[in-house]
């Protein structure tokens, strides 16, 4: 069990994940900027987020992706390295374990979406963690 003192070095490295997600980010320099191990970094953060750093990372640059996809100013690859990711192959395998479709053919469909407030669209479109895409069933359930 993580101590409080943890649990707000934590709620930092997941701050900064948040607000740094587009740039280049390891678990080791996570971890340096709060003072832990590497090691100790990945099993506190997924004890209290069920999640390693490195998946919460990616969840954020997918959600991302998501809302420059519907936007449809930028090309799947300019996605791509616009939410801070490297490889072209990882950024597509990654969103469509998460989304469940890949993101050319998610921003295809995403002209479905137009006039529906970015509230609820971003409620409707988040990504499902932990490799359970949403069936198309489930999703309009």
């Amino acid at each position: 069990m993580a101590t409080l003192s943890d649990l707000a070095l934590l709620r930092k490295v997941r701050d900064r994940i948040d607000r740094e997600y587009a740039m280049p980010l390891d678990v080791e320099s996570l971890a340096r900027g709060v003072g832990m191990s590497a090691g100790h970094l990945s099993r506190q953060f997924k004890l209290a987020y069920g999640e390693s750093p490195y998946s919460y990372l990616m969840t954020r640059r997918i959600e991302r992706a998501m809302t420059l996809l519907r936007r449809g100013e930028l090309s799947v690859t300019e996605v791509c390295f616009a939410v801070g990711c490297s490889s072209l192959g990882t950024f597509s395998t990654r969103f469509t374990e998460l989304v469940g479709v890949p993101p050319s053919v998610y921003r295809r469909e995403a002209a479905s979406l137009a006039g529906i407030p970015g509230c609820t669209t971003r409620v409707i479109t988040r990504p499902v963690r932990n490799r359970e895409a949403r069936s198309d069933a489930a999703a309009l359930a």
